[in-house]
């Protein structure tokens, strides 16, 4: 018996020039404007909460809504809260809070630290928050693991799904745009992303019985040493499919280089160019990008790629479209 295919049923953003998934292709610079996180969580959102867990509550909220999983006017599950995770991938998202507070420590003292600061230095905030706030009590994780940390929340959300664990993932990819973040990166900040997406995940039959048609199916993932043996890896071998229609590529790859695993003729995109660096939020990026590539009519499966071609931290994922039975 084949594995139960996951699927994407809801996608979400938070990050000014792309309110819809289509809009991700863009490749004109975004601007340097802020994306408006109160007009969409209100008060309630902002209160005590850092900008990567603002932008991450936005993001989520759409795509709840966008999975018919809360409505429209509401943020109630429709569904048991116990059977929804929530997996976050972040590498700087509250690094200005940490920075922040261990200054205020060593200037001041532990104890002039104000008590509703000190829950946003948790490594965990991010996805707690999102769990916290729609009342998804299923697995919660956060990933902080490089450049390739986003593909790997959305492996690692479809695999707690087809483990049993859950019926359904929220996946969040999210990062600031600060000082601290922009002096420890050694770049502008303001060239940075300021942004967030967010994907609902959950097995195609499970999609099917709520009545809910998949906007793609996850297709292979791999994890390898250098971004050639990745995208081999996912092309080759016996269970290879068709070439892909488009390729997501890391940050800065070149439109065709020497020795490229993948035919010239695909049509690259690099997100950051339009978005800015995009660290462990770019795969989640990729990901709603992809949905939005097959929704405007891409042919053959979207391929997604992500890391540090350098080392060891290359990850790779192919999305493909939903056909119906």
């Amino acid at each position: 018996m084949s594995a139960e295919r996951i699927a994407v049923t809801g996608v979400g953003l938070a990050l000014p020039g792309a309110d819809h998934p289509a809009a991700l292709l863009r490749t004109e610079p975004a601007g340097p404007e802020l994306f408006d996180t109160g007009a969409v969580i209100g008060r309630r959102g902002h209160r005590y909460k850092d900008r990567a867990t603002q932008l991450a509550l936005c993001a989520a909220v759409h795509a709840l809504r966008d999975a018919a999983l809360i409505p429209a006017d509401g943020e109630e599950p429709s569904v048991p809260g116990h059977t929804v995770g929530v997996v976050a991938s972040s590498n700087l998202g509250n690094l200005d809070t940490v920075c922040r507070i261990t200054a205020e420590i060593a200037d001041q003292g532990a104890d002039r630290i104000s008590p509703m600061a000190t829950p946003n230095a948790s490594s965990n905030v991010v996805a707690s928050s999102v769990a916290l706030r729609f009342g998804l009590r299923g697995p919660n994780l956060m990933l902080c693991n490089g450049p390739g940390s986003g593909l790997d929340a959305v492996h690692w959300g479809a695999g707690l799904i087809t483990a049993g664990r859950v019926r359904q993932v929220v996946v969040v990819g999210v990062e600031p745009r600060n000082d601290i973040v922009g002096g420890l990166l050694g770049r502008d900040p303001d060239r940075l992303l300021d942004g967030a997406a967010a994907l609902v995940l959950e097995s195609v039959r499970t999609a099917r019985g709520r009545g809910v048609t998949p906007a793609a199916v996850l297709g292979r993932y791999e994890r390898r040493a250098g971004l050639g043996a990745c995208v081999t890896a996912l092309l080759a071998g016996p269970a290879a499919g068709p070439a892909p229609g488009i390729w997501f590529t890391p940050e800065g790859h070149p439109a065709a280089a020497d020795g490229d695993p993948v035919h010239r003729s695909v049509p690259r995109h690099d997100l950051t160019r339009a978005f800015g660096p995009a660290s462990g939020a770019l795969g989640v990026l990729q990901c709603a990008a992809a949905t939005g590539w097959l929704g405007a009519g891409g042919t053959g499966p979207a391929l997604l790629t992500a890391g540090d071609d350098t080392a060891d931290a290359v990850a790779g994922l192919l999305v493909e479209g939903y056909e119906a039975p």
